[in-house]
């Protein structure tokens, strides 16, 4: 989380005591904001009534429905967040999200002029401690430098490398890279619920990015582990069959010859000569 400067503190500090919210609620306001790249915000606290959404031009929808001044106070403290930070570096991405439930694109430009906010300070002023100069100041993993397009909404930002196929989404925190395979993606959108699922428009349709594979988690490469093949189960020493038939055979020719001679049709040197070549079969 980005640490605010001190003038940024006092700009959270003076519109917390003119709405009547603590400090604590507006800056997290401002952050649901900033994940709504300005136009739109989706947050949970309990000062506003639970969770709720915003959005620029005048919507706004509370938990707790019927307390129109609690409405009119968090739409005007999200008006003068988005006016705020409208001009702030590198708080507004590029690209956008779609909304599922809504089915309409929020687009994010905003105008580079300095706007003079009720706190009676510009948006010029810097909210955020900048990075240390040797830092690139990029949220996606080292070595991305040059995305087609990035969006933000809610608490998930998203940097797409159409040339390399790769896809840097950041949830809450949490940067995952994803292989994009032969996807040509033109889109993107997230259901109009914190936490809700993720999906992206390719020449194959509406496709969830759940379904991408991951390449690495916060920067720490993910192994796909190599399913090796299983063992042949362990055999018993193998048995010549045809041996064994075969020697069934040869007994049982031995005891066809015992019936002829008990039956005088052969004489006792005749079954001994045929036992004896039967027997050498073995």
């Amino acid at each position: 989380m980005k640490q605010l400067t001190p003038e940024g503190q006092q700009i959270i500090n003076n519109l917390a005591q003119r709405y009547g919210f603590s400090a604590d609620a507006v800056f997290s306001l401002l952050q649901s904001v900033i994940n709504g790249n300005g136009s739109m915000a989706q947050f949970n606290h309990p000062e506003f009534g639970g969770s709720g959404q915003w959005m620029r031009g005048g919507m706004i929808m509370l938990g707790d429905m019927f307390n129109n001044g609690l409405k009119n106070s968090v739409g005007g403290l999200c008006q003068e967040l988005s006016n705020l930070i409208a001009n702030q570096p590198g708080l507004i991405q590029t690209g956008s999200f779609q909304s599922q439930n809504q089915g309409t694109q929020q687009q994010s430009n905003y105008s580079n002029n300095q706007q003079q906010n009720s706190t009676g300070s510009t948006a010029a002023v810097s909210l955020f401690v900048p990075p240390p100069a040797c830092s690139s100041g990029n949220w996606w993993p080292a070595g991305l430098q040059f995305p087609n397009s990035t969006g933000a909404q809610n608490n998930v930002r998203y940097a797409y490398f159409a040339t390399i196929r790769r896809l840097a989404i950041e949830v809450n925190g949490q940067v995952t890279l994803y292989d994009t395979l032969d996807h040509q993606i033109g889109g993107f959108s997230q259901q109009q619920s914190v936490g809700g699922s993720i999906t992206f428009t390719s020449q194959y349709g509406l496709v969830d990015v759940k379904s991408l594979p991951i390449i690495s988690v916060d920067n720490v490469p993910v192994q796909t582990p190599i399913q090796s093949q299983p063992e042949p189960p362990c055999q018993p020493n193998s048995i010549d069959t045809t041996s064994v038939n075969q020697d069934a055979d040869i007994f049982g020719a031995i005891e066809k010859l015992a019936n002829l001679k008990e039956k005088g049709i052969l004489t006792d040197a005749e079954y001994s000569t045929k036992k004896a070549e039967l027997l050498a079969r073995l």
